[in-house]
């Protein structure tokens, strides 16, 4: 059990690293009268005594435990507030109301709490403070249809991308001109308010524009763009015909185009990104090397289909057992990033789970059976897709168990059950809602230092 206790280990550490409360703790600060937030880009002052009113907005899975470390950085000087998190996501607030709704794909309490949050936006004046907290998720968790668009028309939209094999660009890409509050649409609602965002990235390179569909962010992207997307994916023909008739009015000029660079609405919005994958990453790393591995960080920005970056992986992996490229045994090798998966089948999973699988079937082929690697991969906010698992691990020992049941890996991965492949093998890992939200972290051992000298 040796290896899964480390995977844990690590994958803890780059997990508490990216804790939401200590994030804004760590780059917000109260001097006096005067609001100090630290990032990468520069320091920042907010002078409080020329605003009357101090409100809390937010949106998505990790907000809830932002407010937290808010409220304790401000205290009674916040009025009020509204965030909106996932469903089994929300926690104790004073000032903050928290609303619960459905992710990854949005429901009707979605809507109301769409509702709200813009009616409250709306109501803010150029002597309010309006600091938002944003985190991944957003996009399912504030479903606000453009008119006359339905709920309905936005699920069946938003499961038919997750569904394809289109990345989070590509699907927010779409979502952004489906919504009244997406691709800056939030600041054009909160204009005259000055505007601080505080944000955790969930997406692989941080673009603003995509992290919940960029509620506070000048959108590149056209209707033209989001026409091509559906395009590539073959979509034209089974997505709601409302969907398709206004993304055509909007590429005609007949629908407002979401906010681009230089709008005005954006001339009194600071975004800052205060957490990311990169952070969960580094300090993995360095709890794996205090655990005695040679550790290497591979990349924060791994992308592409799931299936296929296990094999990658795996011959990484392999390649450092049988001849130490890379890094020599006891070694670990971490990742972070967002994979995709094109749904053919009818099973159940995430892409987490499905890459685990792959990585098993990869081990399967091994002719040493995997011997001496073992893999863990895992979302960092504890859901791996529509499961109540985080992810899973691939271990000989998980192979021999599915060998003995004769469960074949390749099999469930052709009917994307990883799911039900790991649950019966107790391959699951299970951590509950974790409170934060920076995309996944994978984590290749090779061999052990607590055998080897």
């Amino acid at each position: 059990m040796t290896a899964p206790n480390d995977l844990k280990a690590i994958l803890t550490a780059g997990l508490q690293r990216v804790d939401p409360l200590g994030m804004i703790l760590d780059h917000v600060r109260l001097a006096g009268d005067r609001l100090r937030l630290s990032r990468d880009q520069g320091d920042e002052e907010i002078d409080l005594t020329v605003f009357d009113r101090i409100a809390v907005l937010g949106a998505g899975k990790a907000s809830a435990r932002m407010a937290q470390g808010l409220e304790q950085v401000l205290g009674d000087r916040i009025g009020d507030g509204l965030v909106v998190v996932k469903t089994g996501h929300a926690l104790p607030l004073r000032h903050i109301r928290v609303l619960e709704a459905s992710h990854p794909t949005p429901d009707d309490a979605g809507v109301e709490a769409a509702r709200q949050l813009a009616d409250y936006a709306g109501g803010l004046d150029e002597r309010c403070l309006a600091i938002l907290l944003i985190s991944g998720g957003g996009s399912a968790l504030l479903p606000a249809p453009r008119p006359p668009l339905s709920l309905a028309d936005k699920q069946a939209t938003t499961a038919a991308l997750l569904a394809c094999g289109a990345d989070i660009h590509e699907v927010n890409c779409v979502r952004k001109h489906l919504s009244a509050l997406k691709g800056g649409g939030l600041a054009r609602l909160l204009a005259p308010a000055r505007c601080l965002a505080l944000i955790l990235s969930d997406v692989v390179g941080d673009r603003l524009d995509s992290i919940s569909s960029g509620l506070t962010a000048a959108d590149p992207t056209t209707f033209a763009d989001a026409l091509a997307v559906i395009s590539r994916y073959g979509l034209d023909q089974s997505l709601p015909a409302s969907v398709m008739a206004l993304l055509r009015r909007g590429d005609e000029g007949h629908e407002p185009e979401t906010a681009k660079p230089g709008d005005a609405a954006l001339a009194r919005v600071t975004n800052a990104v205060i957490g990311s994958n990169r952070a969960a990453v580094l300090a993995a790393r360095d709890k794996a090397r205090s655990l005695g591995y040679d550790t290497l960080a591979l990349t924060s920005s791994l992308t592409g289909e799931a299936r296929e970056v296990a094999k990658l992986l795996f011959a990484i992996a392999r390649d450092c057992r049988d001849g130490g490229l890379l890094a020599p045994a006891p070694a670990c090798l971490i990742a972070g990033g967002e994979s995709v998966v094109t749904v053919s089948g009818t099973g159940s999973g995430g892409r987490n789970q499905e890459m685990a699988l792959a990585f098993l079937a990869e081990m399967a082929g091994d002719p040493q059976g995997g011997r001496d690697i073992a893999f863990l991969s895992a979302a960092t906010d504890g859901g791996d897709g529509p499961t109540d698992a985080a992810g899973a691990f691939a271990t000989p020992e998980v192979l021999v168990r599915a060998r003995a049941l004769g469960l074949s890996p390749t099999h469930f991965l052709g009917n994307n059950d990883s799911y039900g492949f790991f649950d019966r093998l107790g391959g699951l890992l299970r951590t509950g809602p974790t409170g934060t939200n920076v995309c996944d972290l994978q984590i290749i051992l090779v061999g052990s230092p607590h055998t080897c000298t």
